[in-house]
């Protein structure tokens, strides 16, 4: 087994019992969500922690060979798909099923972590969550879209058959296209996925109201 993915991590309350691993975008790294925790409005929430990886620094073709933090290679992008490096991907999930399972050693259980990812790290969300063998809480896909279809009709598993989603995307995002994040949106609801919806006036960003839609969903989904 590799070592893990190196993490920023932010208790939120006391004795967290939830588990949120939130993955950051393309040349991101951990600390680039860490300060909307509060913005989320957890206060009278049960213990949550906060667990920020970071990615590899690897070459991305799609930027010309320049080496930043990234979770796989993209090969090209296309306004309707991407052309990605699937080995990549898949071993990003890995890495990512790694720091589930640390929760767990941790006293926190698969069906209390929740996936959360912007832009590249939401797609690594939706595949691992989607494809993971142990049923999670959720999944929360900002400015994103589901990267190799192929794949997660091919490995995608009953444990998460009906994982409950949280999906958004800024109407005027000009490196995501909103396109890509509805394709993800339409095969969430063709697979009859609990699904939250949501568009923002915003460009490839994340907005306070977004965030605020964000914690709204994580607290009814920690509630029930």
């Amino acid at each position: 087994m590799s070592a893990l993915l190196p993490t920023l991590e932010i208790d939120h309350g006391q004795a967290a019992s939830h588990a949120v691993i939130w993955l950051h975008g393309l040349g991101a790294d951990g600390a680039d969500f860490a300060p909307a925790v509060p913005a989320l409005g957890l206060a009278a929430t049960p213990g949550v922690r906060f667990v920020f990886p970071n990615a590899p620094e690897i070459a991305v073709t799609c930027n010309g060979g320049w080496r930043m933090p990234a979770w796989y290679d993209i090969l090209a992008m296309h306004r309707d798909r991407r052309v990605i490096d699937v080995d990549g991907l898949r071993a990003s999930c890995d890495a990512v099923r790694q720091l589930i399972a640390r929760e767990g050693e941790r006293g926190i259980p698969p069906e209390h972590v929740f996936l959360a990812g912007f832009s590249q790290g939401g797609a690594v969300a939706y595949t691992t969550a989607l494809t993971h063998p142990q049923r999670l809480g959720g999944v929360i896909a900002l400015s994103t879209y589901i990267p190799d279809f192929d794949l997660v009709d091919g490995e995608r598993r009953l444990e998460n058959a009906s994982l409950p989603c949280f999906v958004a995307h800024g109407t005027a995002d000009d490196v995501v296209a909103p396109a890509l994040g509805q394709q993800a949106r339409d095969w969430l609801l063709a697979h009859e996925h609990p699904l939250t919806w949501r568009e923002f006036p915003i460009d490839h960003s994340v907005s306070i109201s977004e965030f605020r839609a964000v914690g709204a969903w994580l607290r009814e989904r920690i509630a029930g």
